[in-house]
């Protein structure tokens, strides 16, 4: 099949070098000429474990090709895909900009029947805007499909590939029946295509991460009482997740969740919800205890400082949002750093991949952050060392070199990944999320 994405970002990439993988022919369009050269070059703008060698591969054998021509890949393609951004705006609405821009030149240069994809994260009845924004500019048949995607970063091409749901919207028989001999290949064990109504399909995508971000909210909140009560939140979680009904997923407290998706979502479904007359109270609440929790590592320095930071400097490992990731798109990170400078301290972070993302991130304030490649390194002369993203090399570390380089035994472990009667063990002094000091005897 011929296939045109236009947005080659994270979402657009990723979906045309899986679909490239399956035999298709895909041209990405992008309107970065800078971006669509070092594409065809080979060079990835993002990180994301195996999307490099799946982009080279079917580059090489002609299967995937970059440009900057709307015009040509549409009236080439079969099906249309737009995977282009949806920043929130400043009231936290979905900026829908791009994706109305790229509706209007799809149709303009419309000539026989297609089937154009949303496949960006849009507000519910994007959908019938596209469909307007299209019609407007041609008498040619089409049919608009939603199809939100699912993927997590860090494991986007597993996602794809296996995906654990594939969700249709369309009342179109003509558009599923394209759609679902698009997807057949990735559906070779069980059929997870669910077909539904293109307004449910919206709605399933935001709904889905605000469940997800719920949960992780909740348990950050269950953490705080457990650290006032002195209750474990490791212990609580795991006979919480012994209940098939809640289950052993997202239910792990830490220092906030970040990335492109749940904040956005979040605040675009409020929005929708503001717009709608239903206040949507529960996930206010989600968003509120999510930027509260990401204070809660600077809680913990300034509960062993004091309030006045200055001439002490914190070692910080891990900026990007999770693992297996370059995004600093709301990471964690970011807002510990800027409350340490706030406070008069400085930073030293390393990260395996998001060092550059970081900079770019943290440029107003860099000259105060010292970014390092080394682990170790981070830590010689700090004051304390900070958890931020639990990498897997972070997870068992030479802890006895960390209590010789460090000029104070502290630890902050905002991601719960060492033991803390261990670590206690070793004379360190230790603050994690929901685990407090066990009670003197």
């Amino acid at each position: 099949m011929r296939l045109c994405i236009v947005g080659s970002g994270y979402v657009g990439l990723v979906a045309a070098a899986c679909f490239a993988n399956t035999g298709n022919h895909v041209v990405g369009v992008d309107i970065d000429v800078e971006k669509v050269r070092r594409l065809m070059e080979g060079i990835i703008p993002i990180y994301e474990p195996g999307l490099d060698e799946l982009v080279l591969r079917n580059i090489k054998e002609r299967r995937l090709t970059f440009t900057t021509e709307l015009e040509a890949a549409v009236q080439d393609a079969e099906v249309i895909f737009i995977a282009v951004g949806t920043p929130p705006g400043e009231d936290g609405s979905a900026d829908l900009k791009h994706v109305l821009g790229v509706a209007e030149g799809v149709g303009r240069a419309l000539n026989g029947y297609k089937v154009i994809v949303v496949k960006s994260t849009v507000p519910v009845g994007t959908c019938d805007r596209v469909e307007a924004a299209v019609a407007a500019h041609t008498a040619h048949p089409f049919d608009v499909v939603s199809n939100p995607e699912f993927l997590k970063e860090g494991a986007a091409v597993a996602d794809f590939q296996k995906p654990d749901r594939v969700v249709v919207g369309t009342s179109s028989s003509r558009a599923l029946d394209v759609m679902e001999e698009l997807y057949a290949p990735f559906m070779r064990r069980s059929h997870r295509l669910l077909s539904m109504d293109r307004r449910s399909s919206e709605m399933t995508k935001y709904a889905s991460n605000a469940m997800l971000a719920t949960k992780i909210s909740f348990m950050n909140e269950v953490a705080r009482l457990c650290d006032a009560v002195g209750a474990d939140v490791e212990m609580v979680r795991i006979g919480m997740s012994a209940d098939e009904r809640i289950g052993p997923y997202f239910i792990y407290p830490g220092c906030g969740y970040g990335g492109s998706c749940f904040p956005k979502d979040i605040k675009a479904l409020v929005h929708t919800g503001a717009e709608a007359g239903v206040p949507m109270e529960i996930l206010q609440s989600v968003e509120a205890v999510n930027g509260r929790q990401k204070r809660r590592m600077v809680e913990h320095l300034v509960a062993r400082f004091g309030e006045d930071l200055s001439g002490r400097t914190f070692a910080l490992w891990g900026l990007a949002f999770k693992p297996r990731t370059d995004d600093m798109r709301e990471a964690p990170s970011e807002v510990v750093i800027r409350a340490i400078l706030d406070a008069g301290g400085r930073v030293r972070a390393t990260d395996p991949i998001a060092a550059e993302s970081a900079r770019a991130a943290l440029a107003d304030v860099i000259d105060r952050v010292e970014l390092v490649e080394d682990a170790y390194a981070c830590l010689e002369g700090c004051d304390a060392l900070i958890v931020c993203t639990e990498w897997n090399q972070y997870r068992n570390p030479d802890f006895d070199r960390i209590l010789r380089l460090l000029r104070t035994p502290v630890i902050v472990d905002g991601r719960n990944i060492y033991q803390p009667a261990k670590v206690r063990a070793r004379g360190f002094d230790y603050y994690a999320i929901g685990r407090p000091a066990p009670a003197a005897t």
